[in-house]
């Protein structure tokens, strides 16, 4: 087992010229390397099982979590529970990159929630 990152991880694109990459995907931890440019945002979603934690490496962005916005700046990150709707998006002028640690995995966990959904 070598050492991964953006360079040689399984890439993937999503939503509005968004990159994705899996550094970790196992069925009890997921790790994924996102790059959101400006201006874009994920769907206002939850999960029912994985607990998750965004980390920003660069940039800034605003994870939504139960209605609330949270600006996390280089070196901040938010834990978000099971059952919390929540939102990632980028309103700055900069790409955002952030980690997203995910246990168990959220691929297939995914429901959902409409604008300002609370739990």
């Amino acid at each position: 087992m070598g050492a991964v990152g953006a360079g040689n991880a399984e890439h993937y694109r999503w939503g509005q010229g968004c990159d994705g990459w899996h550094l970790l995907a196992g069925d009890d931890l997921s790790v994924i390397e996102e790059r959101m440019p400006p201006g874009t945002a994920e769907q206002r979603h939850r999960h029912a099982r994985a607990r998750q934690f965004f980390y920003v490496l660069e940039g800034e962005a605003v994870l939504e979590l139960e209605g609330t916005p949270h600006r996390l700046r280089r070196g901040e990150g938010l834990h978000v529970p099971p059952g919390a709707a929540h939102q990632m998006r980028n309103d700055s002028g900069a790409d955002a990159r952030f980690l997203v640690v995910s246990a168990p995995k959220s691929h297939g966990d995914r429901v959902a929630a409409p604008a300002g959904a609370g739990a």
